[in-house]
């Protein structure tokens, strides 16, 4: 009755979709009737007879009420039509704010997570953020417990932290010009085409590019000024007490920098998404499309993040190769003294470029990878709150499980090289796991009535951090000089240079063939388990002990 009531509205209120399958069970005729009104349709089957049967196979995407029939202050006749579908299946709940696409997924469940409002959503993602900043402070204090050695040693260490810290601010003042003018090119477009018909629109994208700049960048500038600070200590651990200690020191140093990443980029994310959801009517048929737009204005977010690992990553990234060679070039060739010698200038310009590019820009790309995933996946839910809280959920939980896989890294004091990636794959794998079980805890209590699909998405989790291990052990496998890709380098250089860049060009083109594999065929999979959103919702499982991984990241350029 619902249904047809929206078909006599010719209401655009969203899209009704019904899979073939269960078109067969209402007759022959499988043709759709197809109203249009503007840019959103509603479709169904010319045959249905049995609403409560067909109300679960449903898939409502909810747009914008274009219907010119009403002044926008009132439902149109397709809205008033759906809002009677769900009485007629809850009529002892027709009155509550319900997400209607959850419902009727899950068959008619009027609880949790189908009647959650904005700050339900992004609660335990917010308390996981509270717990990345507690254990911030934690590490910050065992790290500066670290003795920093001799003047000598502190007076390069302080040569390196100045540079650092001025290509920083030189890199972020031109970059502020840029994002200053794209927020205000934001709020002029968003405040002339506003998605929700709020002109309001264009200070919340503007507010959200805003925030995802700054605190990308400021995520950038937390590591470099932790890892300059952290190498001095590293270095005076190794000297004098020891390859353990030392290790336990880099690793702190890279903790830092991991866990700020995540707990800004979660903890912002989280706050902006119920910032975002304030100012739209709370009425019965405006709730769903408040959850939508306030996930769309999250797009600013992630575009702000990009523009400031953008030219972080690839700017550190030049600054420090240009360093690189020329301090080599100039110290082993020209002037035949050792590697990383202090005498020469270039080696304090090499340094400065491993803390801004692959401390400050990796951590800065990462944070936007980090961001970018949970809000492509809430921007797949559709409205669904089950599947808006499901990324944010599996962030919160990786923070959680990154902080106990941090307890797990340890070595001896004799250790080989070898032993030493064992003992930080400890923490990575130790993390994974369990992620994995809160995975599962969460999959089971969001997807009441619905389980199938909620196994087949931790299915996808499960196989993004699998996926995650294996990239990470095929690079391992060609950079570490444990294994032959490396040997076989060193080996072409008996007979000079030449041979060495042939030999070099090609294991790097080999070391390709395997990531490719693995991500080819973790989209296919994903894709057959749950299409689209099974695809973003692997990105985040790949991601969700970052906080772990980038500890293990940022420990090399300490070290």
């Amino acid at each position: 009755e619902g249904l047809k009531e929206a078909r006599a509205g010719k209401s655009t209120f969203g899209t009704l979709d019904i899979s073939q399958g269960n078109i067969a069970k209402y007759g022959s005729n499988k043709t759709n009737k197809t109203i249009h009104d503007r840019d959103v349709s509603l479709e169904f089957p010319d045959n249905l007879s049995d609403v409560d049967d067909t109300a679960a196979n449903l898939n409502l995407k909810f747009g914008h009420d274009y219907n010119s029939e009403t002044d926008g202050s009132s439902p149109s006749p397709g809205a008033q039509g759906l809002s009677r579908l769900r009485s007629k299946l809850a009529p002892n709940h027709s009155g509550f704010r319900l997400n209607d696409l959850c419902f009727l997924r899950t068959k008619g469940n009027t609880g949790f997570p189908c009647n959650v409002n904005a700050i339900t959503i992004v609660s335990l993602s917010l308390g996981a953020s509270g717990l990345a900043f507690l254990m911030i402070g934690f590490l910050m204090l065992k790290l500066r417990r670290a003795p920093k050695g001799n003047e000598l040693m502190n007076k390069i260490s302080t040569y390196i932290q100045t540079g650092a810290k001025a290509f920083l601010k030189t890199e972020y003042f031109y970059l502020s010009i840029y994002c200053i003018f794209m927020t205000g090119i934001l709020v002029l477009l968003y405040c002339l085409n506003p998605p929700s018909g709020q002109k309001i629109d264009g200070v919340r994208v503007g507010a959200s590019f805003l925030a995802g700049a700054l605190l990308s960048a400021g995520a950038g500038w937390c590591g470099m000024a932790v890892a300059t600070d952290a190498n001095v200590r590293t270095t005076q651990a190794a000297d004098k007490e020891g390859l353990s200690v030392a290790l336990r020191v880099a690793f702190t140093g890279g903790a830092v920098m991991g866990f700020t990443v995540v707990g800004l980029g979660l903890g912002g994310l989280s706050l902006f998404f119920f910032l975002m959801s304030l100012g739209y009517a709370d009425d019965d048929t405006s709730g769903v499309s408040s959850l939508v737009y306030s996930v769309d204005s999250l797009a600013g977010f992630g575009f702000g993040a990009s523009s400031i690992a953008l030219f972080a990553r690839v700017a550190g990234g030049i600054y420090t190769k240009a360093a690189d060679v020329g301090a080599d070039l100039v110290g082993k060739v020209e002037m035949d003294i050792p590697e990383d010698d202090p005498r020469n200038p270039a080696v304090i310009a090499d340094n400065v470029g491993d803390n801004v590019g692959d401390v400050a820009g990796m951590g800065a790309d990462l944070f936007e990878s980090f961001v970018g995933s949970i809000i492509a996946a809430a921007t797949l839910a559709n409205g669904d709150t089950a599947l808006i809280m499901l990324p944010f959920w599996i962030a919160g939980a990786g923070i959680v499980a990154s902080t106990l896989g941090y307890f797990a890294v340890g070595t001896k004091d004799n250790a080989s090289q070898h032993d030493l990636l064992f003992a930080l794959h400890k923490g990575t794998i130790t993390a994974s796991v369990f992620v994995l079980g809160f995975c599962a805890v969460i999959c089971s209590q969001l997807f009441v009535g619905r389980e199938k699909e909620g196994w087949k998405l931790f299915a996808c989790i499960a196989i993004g951090l699998v996926a995650g291990i294996l990239i990470g052990q095929a690079t391992e496998y060609f950079t570490s000089y444990s294994y032959s890709p490396v040997k076989s380098i060193t080996e072409a250089g008996v007979t000079g240079p030449a041979t060495v860049i042939i030999q070099g060009l090609g294991i790097g083109m080999v070391s390709c063939v395997a990531p490719v594999l693995i991500i080819v065929a973790t989209i296919l999979g994903c894709n057959a388990l749950a299409k689209d959103y099974g695809i973003a919702i692997v990105a985040v499982g790949m991601l969700s002990t970052l906080g772990v991984t980038l500890a293990t990241d940022a420990y090399g350029p300490i070290a």
